[in-house]
């Protein structure tokens, strides 16, 4: 039986996860160790010389992330920046040109903007979830079309497949940030994308007490002159030197192993919260992929296994009273990051992405943003309704 033959939650618990060889440990130990003894010059045992090219338990999550996503190789990073940046620098030089969602992460369009820019790759915006919109964005010296989906935070839903398609004519590469679907939720490998990028801190590591970052990359990803975009990370990962350390790294695999688990109580809890949130009177709008009436609903119905732990709402009253009921609940806990076992709530205006404040990726004031946990769904209801019903 090969990996290929194995389900979502079998490739997490095992997917480079063999017993340890020595004492039969079911669980990969932690090689908390910066370098290996060789035998004779050269003579490397494993190929391990130094933890920074390698190490045995982030080899352990790198197969395991590529085997959940479906790729040729992937990549563990400090954080998840570290894994963009070293994606951006392994594929760009100064002179190219890379398209950004409208509805970017804050963190990663100042990636973009205030250091790839000037370093010499310019980018454009293009709205990600209407294809042409992508399509017009594109130049001659385009070189990649970098994509989330859902949107962070406004839960825009880009096709994939379609996406892939109109960059592949231009003879650039498409790399999806996963991280808000999670590779349980959606492979956008299988959908045509050439490099999927995730902050591991969020879905995979699941319990808020991580840092890091993974890339993957899809099986014979090649760059317009023909190399091969696995071959390129590679290098520029030990080059740069941004890698996960043994315990974050081993962290990361744990918290693989209940994905799809987690994953399924993320989702019921959001649907119920949705359901709450859209007969408030003080929310004035509900962002989430599962509504009949979101944009993009039959795109993520179609892409997605299910509509993921995310939700995002505006309130009557403007930014002040949005920022007041991030501030007055009790269980849900205020502050930034997603994708853990309890349930989050920011004001992405003035915390996650205040950084984009007066450019055109400036987010709604009177937006707020949930990361739906697994605690018991009537809790979280009965804490937002007194929130609510009090600022509102």
């Amino acid at each position: 039986m090969t990996l290929d033959d194995l389900g979502f939650s079998s490739r997490a618990i095992h997917a480079g996860q063999e017993p340890d060889p020595t004492t039969g440990a079911v669980v990969p130990p932690i090689h908390q160790v910066s370098t290996y003894k060789q035998d004779g010059v050269g003579g490397l045992r494993g190929g391990y010389e130094y933890s920074r090219s390698a190490n045995p338990t982030r080899a352990a999550l790198e197969e395991c992330i590529a085997a959940l996503e479906g790729g040729e190789r992937g990549f563990a990073f400090a954080s998840g920046l570290a894994g963009e940046d070293t994606v951006l620098r392994a594929l760009l030089v100064p002179g190219d040109h890379v398209v950004v969602p409208s509805d970017a992460y804050g963190g990663t369009y100042r990636l973009f903007n205030r250091v790839l820019k000037p370093w010499g790759a310019d980018h454009s915006i293009a709205t990600v979830a209407d294809v042409e919109s992508v399509r017009a964005a594109i130049r001659p010296e385009t070189r990649m079309v970098w994509v989330e989906t859902p949107t962070n935070p406004l839960l825009g839903i880009a096709d994939i497949a379609a996406i892939a398609e109109v960059t592949h004519e231009a003879g650039a590469l498409l790399v999806v940030d996963n991280t808000f679907a999670s590779p349980y939720l959606q492979n956008p490998i299988a959908l045509g994308a050439d490099v999927v990028v995730h902050s591991t801190t969020k879905y995979a590591g699941g319990h808020s007490d991580v840092v890091g970052g993974a890339v993957v990359v899809a099986p014979g990803a090649r760059t317009r002159d023909g190399e091969s975009v696995t071959e390129r990370v590679a290098f520029h990962q030990n080059s740069m030197g941004a890698v996960a350390g043994p315990f974050d790294a081993w962290l990361v695999l744990r918290g693989l192993k209940t994905l799809a688990v987690r994953m399924e109580r993320h989702c019921d809890n959001a649907e119920t919260v949705v359901d709450f949130l859209q007969s408030h009177p003080g929310v004035t709008a509900v962002h989430y992929p599962g509504l009949p009436n979101h944009p993009n609903h039959d795109i993520a119905a179609r892409q997605m296994k299910r509509f993921g732990g995310m939700v995002a709402f505006r309130v009557k009253g403007g930014e002040d009273v949005a920022a007041k009921v991030c501030g007055e609940t009790e269980l849900w806990t205020l502050g930034e990051s997603l994708g853990g076992v309890e349930s989050l709530i920011e004001h992405p205006g003035r915390m996650t992405h205040a950084s984009v404040a007066g450019t055109e990726l400036e987010v709604p004031g009177d937006l707020i943003r949930l990361s739906v946990g697994i605690e018991d769904a009537p809790d979280l209801i009965a804490d937002l309704r007194q929130a609510l019903d009090r600022l509102t």
